[in-house]
Formats: C-alpha cells, sequence, structure tokens
C-alpha cells in the first residue's frame, strides 16, 4: 500500500518513523517549505533519513501542489498535525481515501485548540479521534478513538505529551492496519453533539478573578505551558504556570497575594487558593516562582488584576 504523510514538527516526524518502522511504503512525505533562519521541518529531516520523496508547498490548495499528489497514484494519505487546508482533491485521490489524526473526542472541541479547552472546561476525560476528513473542520467519519482521563492536576503539557501524544502515533498505525486489513470504520458524526473552539489565544486566557478558584486553576493548567493563563501586575501582563489548588478559603480580596513560600506564591481567590510555582512577565523567559519573587516584585498583600 503506497502511503503519503502529510504533516510537520514533531509529531508528523514520529509518525512518519514508525510508519517506516512498521515496514509500510511509504512513497512521500509532505511538510511546510523552509524559511530563513530557521531549522528544516522535522519531517523534512525524517523523510531525507529514509530517503522518502519530499514535497515542500506554501499551499497545498496551490494547483501545483494537487497535479504532483495526484502523479504520486497513492492508497493511503496520512495526516499528522496538519495546519494548512488540504483540498478534497488532494483528500480523495488516494485509492483508500485520507485519514487524520485529531486530539480530542470527536465531535466534541473540534478546531486547532482541542486539547487545552477540555482541561479549560474542568472535564475529566478527553481522547483522540482517527477520523475520514472532509469538506468539514474535523467533521468526517470516525474510524477510531482512544479516552484518557484528566487528572485533577493535569496540565495541557502533561496531557498532550504524556499520553495524547504517545497514544496518537500507536493509533494512526492501528489505523493503516486497519485500513491494509479492509476492517476500517467510518462512523458518522452526530453533529447535533458539536462543539467547535477556536485557537486558545493570550487573548482567550485573561484570568477573570471575580471567578471562582476551580475555574481559574483550570484555565491556568490549561494553558500550561502555552500561550499560559493571564493577569495584570501594575502595568505588565503576567502569566501563570506550575499552579496548585486548595479549596482553603481566604477572606482577602481575590488576586491578593497571601502566602510567600521558597518556590511558589500563594493567591486568594473565591472559594479557595491558588499557589503558583513559575511566571512570564510579558515576553520576558519564564521564571521560577522564587526567582520572581527574589527582585522585588511582589509581597503579601500585593493584588494581581488591578
Amino acid at each position: 500500500m503506497r502511503i503519503a504523510l502529510i504533516g510537520q514538527a514533531a509529531f508528523g516526524k514520529d509518525v512518519l518513523n514508525a510508519l517506516v518502522e512498521n515496514n509500510e511504503d511509504v512513497v512521500a512525505a509532505l511538510c511546510p517549505p523552509d524559511r530563513d533562519g530557521r531549522p528544516a521541518d522535522l519531517v523534512k529531516e525524517a523523510a531525507e533519513t529514509h530517503g522518502i520523496s519530499l514535497y515542500q508547498y506554501s499551499r497545498m490548495r496551490d494547483s501545483k501542489a494537487i497535479k504532483e499528489f495526484l502523479s504520486l497514484n497513492i492508497d493511503l494519505c496520512v495526516m499528522a498535525f496538519v495546519t494548512d487546508i488540504v483540498p478534497m482533491e488532494m483528500l480523495e485521490a488516494p485509492t483508500y481515501g485520507t485519514i487524520q489524526y485529531h486530539p480530542s473526542l470527536l465531535p466534541e472541541h473540534r478546531g486547532p485548540s482541542s486539547i487545552n479547552w477540555p482541561i479549560i472546561e474542568g472535564k475529566s476525560k478527553t481522547g483522540l479521534t482517527i477520523f475520514w476528513p472532509d469538506e468539514g473542520l474535523d467533521t468526517g467519519p470516525i474510524l477510531l478513538q482512544k479516552e484518557t482521563e484528566i487528572d485533577p492536576d493535569d496540565t495541557l503539557g502533561s496531557v498532550y505529551f504524556g499520553r495524547l501524544y504517545p497514544m496518537g502515533i500507536e493509533a494512526m498505525i492501528e489505523a493503516v492496519n486497519m485500513v491494509k486489513s479492509g476492517n476500517a470504520a467510518k462512523i458518522q458524526q452526530d453533529h447535533s453533539k458539536a462543539t467547535y473552539q477556536g485557537w486558545c489565544r493570550a487573548g482567550d486566557a485573561v484570568i477573570d478573578w471575580a471567578d471562582t478558584a476551580a475555574n481559574i486553576y483550570n484555565m491556568i493548567r490549561g494553558c500550561d505551558p502555552s500561550p499560559g493563563a493571564n493577569t495584570i501586575l501594575g502595568s505588565d501582563k503576567i502569566s501563570f504556570f506550575k499552579a496548585s489548588f486548595s479549596q482553603t478559603k481566604s477572606e482577602a480580596i481575590p488576586g491578593t497575594v497571601i502566602g510567600i513560600d521558597d518556590d511558589s506564591f500563594s493567591l486568594a481567590a473565591k472559594d479557595g487558593i491558588i499557589s503558583i510555582g513559575r511566571v512570564q512577565l510579558d515576553r520576558d523567559p519564564k521564571l521560577m516562582a522564587g526567582e520572581f519573587v527574589g527582585t522585588g516584585a511582589i509581597q503579601i498583600g500585593k493584588r494581581f488584576g488591578v
């Protein structure tokens, strides 16, 4: 089965390597073009290592990209971390179609930041979906799904790198094997249960100190390590990471510093206390809380968000 991979970055590279290790006949790899002053995409490096033909397009919708792809006579296309729009001519060209990885339990959390939002919303479960992409955004039939719990202290980083990333590579290989054996499902999504959220950016992660401590904590961990749940300290934007949460109540105004330790500082919140272990001021490098406290920027009684 002649396979083409469309992908980028570490996940695309690792899926490509896994396909090769599984003795699949990967005949083409497609990734974004090189950019001046930036390292080559990891998919390009992997393709060159394995002697796989490489194609790099600024836009998959360009006629040259479509024409070249159609000339490859692909049996199955595998999409692993794709941010460009792939046209239907390419999706439908392979003999067995195209499969794609998405890090949520579709039809919930369609869209580009599908790992952040379940954590921000305080959910206890998420997962991944391998599906057959169509004209819509994450709307195609489902091939397989895998679930994983979201623990109370999980962050975006721990859920993705600790579970959804390795699970996704394994699921891609499993899905390819199902296609080869003729056992690949095409289960229509229940669109009535669909949710969609766009990119989770810094502007979407501004802390509302009138909210509950639990909701603020979920916001911080759902944006750790990126984009960082943020508030203001004087005239500076400050983002919080490495947080913990206690239901101990404080009489202080939410956002007020009520405790300072060697490796964290504690803030009053509605119905609880939030401790912060790492911060970032504006776009400066991240600092551990002890380093930040050592700068003299905060003291007991100092208030964030005003």
